[in-house]
Order: C-alpha cells, then sequence, then structure tokens
C-alpha cells in the first residue's frame, strides 16, 4: 500500500520485548524500522509498554494517536452516550430488540464500529489503511482482554483489511448485511483540538477520499436494507442518488439510503 507520507516503525523504549515487536511489525506492514524520534519519519508508528500509536515528529506539541475503547471518551459515550435513542442507533435502525448487521466501510479508528457493535449490532469493519487497521487491532485486543467490553469485541467486532468496494463486490449473498455504514474523510470544522490531530495524522497517512461515491454506489448494491452516509453539517450530500432521508444532529448529519424492495 502507498502512503501520503513516509513512515517507519519503531520501539519506544527500546527494549527487548518493544523491539521484537516492532520488528515484527514492521515486516508485516513493509515499513522500515526507525528509531524514536528519526526525522527522515514525518509518522512514526510506535510500539510502547502500554500501546501501539501513530507520532508526527515534525511538529511539536502533537501528541499521539491511538485506539482506546476501554477508558476516555469512547467509554463514557458507551455508558452516557444516549443509548440506542441516539442519532447514529436511529440512522441504522434500531428499533426495539432489533439489533441489524452492519458493515463498517470506511473504517477508521472504529468508534462510531465500536459504538454500534455495543449497542448490540454485528459489526464488521473494513479498514484499507494496513497502518490504522494496525492501530485498531490494537486497541480490540486490549479491549478484549477488559472485563466491561470483552464481549462486545469478541462476539460483536471484526476487523478486515482491504479495500471495500473490492470486498463488498465479493460478496455471497449470505454475506450481505442489513446496514452498510460509511464515514468519507473529510476537513472537519470543529475547534476540538484532539479531532484535529487525529485528522491532521490520518490525513498525512491517507490522504482524502476523493472515491467516496464510487463506495456509496458498491454499498448501495449489497446493503439489504440502507446504507448511511455520516457527513458534515453543511455539506452536501454524495454525489449519486438523493437520500431517503436525513436524521441531523448538533454538528454533524446522517444521510439514510433506504433500499427499495
Amino acid at each position: 500500500m502507498t502512503h501520503a507520507t513516509a513512515i517507519g516503525v519503531t520501539a519506544s523504549p527500546e527494549t527487548p520485548t518493544t523491539t521484537a515487536a516492532a520488528t515484527e511489525l514492521a515486516a508485516r506492514l513493509g515499513l522500515p524500522l526507525a528509531s524514536a524520534g528519526e526525522a527522515a519519519y514525518p509518522l512514526l508508528l510506535a510500539i510502547t509498554p502500554e500501546h501501539l500509536e501513530l507520532r508526527r515528529t515534525d511538529e511539536k506539541g502533537t501528541g499521539p494517536v491511538f485506539v482506546d475503547f476501554v477508558s476516555g471518551a469512547l467509554a463514557f459515550r458507551r455508558k452516557h452516550g444516549g443509548g440506542r435513542r441516539q442519532d447514529l442507533g436511529r440512522a441504522v435502525g434500531l428499533k426495539g430488540n432489533r439489533c441489524p448487521t452492519v458493515i463498517d466501510a470506511t473504517g477508521g479508528l472504529a468508534r462510531d464500529a465500536f459504538v454500534l457493535a455495543s449497542l448490540g449490532c454485528r459489526v464488521t469493519l473494513i479498514e484499507r489503511s494496513p497502518v490504522i487497521g494496525a492501530l485498531v487491532d490494537d486497541g480490540l485486543k486490549r479491549a478484549a482482554a477488559d472485563p466491561e467490553t470483552h464481549a462486545v469485541i469478541n462476539d460483536r467486532l471484526r476487523l478486515r483489511i482491504g479495500d471495500s468496494c473490492i470486498l463488498l463486490a465479493e460478496m455471497t449473498e449470505e454475506q450481505r448485511p442489513e446496514v452498510i455504514y460509511l464515514d468519507p474523510m473529510y476537513p472537519h470544522r470543529t475547534k476540538s483540538a484532539l479531532v484535529k490531530k487525529e485528522m491532521r495524522i490520518l490525513r498525512m497517512l491517507v490522504g482524502d477520499d476523493p472515491d467516496a461515491h464510487k463506495l456509496l454506489t458498491a454499498a448501495l448494491a449489497v446493503a439489504r436494507e440502507r446504507v448511511v452516509v455520516k457527513r458534515p453539517i453543511k455539506a452536501e450530500p454524495i454525489s449519486g442518488p438523493a437520500p431517503s432521508m436525513a436524521i441531523t444532529g448538533k454538528s454533524g448529519r446522517f444521510d439514510v439510503y433506504l433500499i427499495r424492495p
């Protein structure tokens, strides 16, 4: 896979355990090994004793990006995020005890996929960047070992690495999900420092999603019941057929495309 920015793998600190893990990860991803803070690589995928993280080496004051399903914002959202009544749940069609199967075809850091799995959906997360996939896989492994989140991870959330357009086209009739969820990369306008940091780093790594309209077409051909697209609140819908309806929140919008029988 071609990365938008040069990236290396490092151990931080360099211990026998972290160095061995970094060597294995670099070989698996086809990336070079690097020393911590090496200026030749604007991005470093660093193995620490706590987790795997993505760092910028060319911008002071920018913290690392890592995936944490157990604590922090996702733990708060899991416990106090409004449950099945939140906009995301309504958009994918959660009603009563019904929990549709979902493919998140633009997985990213897996936040929405984790929320949907926490709400009871069986979610397959597809991410085309192996580096982002490694970050998510690291977060999944740590969450699988936590007593509060292990059932969500082990029973209802699965990660696949690949191009969603290709993987969707290869699905059999039995594999088709009820819902396909899309969150294409777009410029965030929020003032949140966390989001700005993460979006800057992820855009450096993978760029934008100019093929979002192709993915929408692929999703509409495969989903059994609906396709849901997350959009900025003032953005136009993705080019293609008009959404059947939209669920608008304070800062974002979910365009819902219902599949007619």
